[in-house]
């Protein structure tokens, strides 16, 4: 099976055929970080090559072999450090599983791509965020020189997954002019300063976005940095979520507010008609305090880990719903994978152009919300009292 693969391999390469093979599910044996491998053909001064990416936790390093190379690589890896393997080609795509006793499965199928590689060795990456942006680097993500810091990959992946997403609602949902913008309880302000480079820079727009953080020395060093920046439109204020009066507001962001602060801070969104929500919940004490189960999950929430992880659901499952009562279109989804942050749920909402409420789609909305709280035991949720 092992043959088969590495023949599969061994033919694209020769025809020029090769797209990208990737290795996974790495062993013990496995060089210590490294998660999986990038294979892709590059054409160099030297010739044509294999480029092999290792992407490590927080790294990737890159080496190019020859096909020769890549093939023999292909043959000490799989088996001992990796377990999977896909390979994909102009001709066909290839798959070889191999279980912890050494039971391989080798599987072809059809090609999902037909397109040539691109097989420059500099291919333009677009890039929602320059990295040598001077803020960066006073914030801590960043080197002198606008290299990512090891330490702050992480916060780097989230940042730019953060812009993926702002990116796809502005698509859908296009902010106004002089677009007014909140982001409650914003911390240190990686993500607002990012929000407002990328909206200001990238797409142009003449835009005010305002932080709302509680603690005055992040307040004082936000504003600063954005000053030093010139960021014009960007100011951070000292002040609770809860005093916060807008007088408009076009797009609402509460990323990582702790427990009911992010029902504080969706209900200014909701009553100041906020055209874009956006929310990453922190922790979720509310419900889970008040939740006594009475329906077929009550048997397994005597364990405090199931009844936690079930308590986030419902609260943040609620949000949406209520979210949906006042008119909006929702999604929840995972944020950033949890090998970056364990933070990682996102609630995205967009409220129709007329800014109107349906009043089907709000009683529907309000039933469930009634179904989930009497199934659960809970008697009210904050967001709930907060509307």
């Amino acid at each position: 099976m092992l043959a088969q693969f590495l023949t599969s391999f061994q033919t694209a390469c020769a025809k020029g055929q090769l797209i990208k093979c990737t290795l996974g599910k790495p062993t013990g044996a496995a060089p210590d970080g490294l998660k999986n491998i990038y294979l892709r053909p590059v054409v160099l001064k030297a010739g044509p090559r294999i480029a092999w990416t290792f992407r490590f936790q927080t790294r990737d390093e890159v080496k190019n072999f020859t096909a020769e190379e890549s093939v023999q690589n292909l043959e000490t890896r799989l088996g001992t450090q990796f377990l999977n393997a896909d390979l994909f080609s102009t001709e066909l795509d290839a798959s070889l599983g191999i279980s912890k006793k050494g039971k391989a499965v080798f599987s072809q199928k059809k090609p999902s791509q037909t397109t040539p590689a691109d097989t420059s060795h500099d291919r333009h990456k677009q890039r929602l965020l320059d990295p040598a942006a001077p803020w960066l680097h006073a914030l801590g993500i960043t080197n002198k020189a606008g290299q990512v810091l090891p330490s702050a990959q992480d916060k780097w992946r989230q940042i730019n997954k953060y812009l993926e997403i702002i990116d796809s609602l502005l698509r859908t949902h296009p902010l106004p002019t002089h677009a007014q913008i909140a982001d409650m309880g914003s911390g240190k302000g990686y993500l607002t300063f990012a929000l407002y480079d990328f909206l200001s820079q990238q797409h142009g727009l003449d835009i005010q976005v305002t932080g709302i953080e509680l603690r005055q020395k992040l307040v004082d060093f936000c504003n600063k940095t954005a000053r030093a920046a010139g960021f014009d439109g960007l100011q951070f204020v000292a002040q609770d979520i809860n005093d916060y009066q807008p007088a408009r507001l076009d797009m609402l962001i509460a990323l990582h507010a702790c427990d009911t602060a992010t029902d504080l801070a969706l209900a200014k969104g909701i009553h100041a008609k906020a055209g874009i929500v956006v929310a990453a919940p922190c922790c979720h004490k509310q419900i889970r305090r008040d939740m006594q189960a009475s329906n077929e999950l009550a048997p397994i929430l005597q364990h405090g880990i199931l009844e936690e992880r079930q308590a986030e659901i419902v609260t943040d499952g609620i949000r949406a719903l209520l979210l949906e009562a006042n008119g909006y279109k929702t999604k929840v989804f995972e944020f950033i994978s949890t090998e970056h942050t364990a933070k990682n749920v996102m609630i995205t909402a967009v409220g129709n152009k007329l800014g109107s409420i349906d009043i089907r789609q709000r009683a529907e909305a309000m039933d469930k919300v009634a179904a989930l709280k009497a199934g659960f035991g809970v008697k009210e949720h904050f967001l709930e009292h907060l509307l």
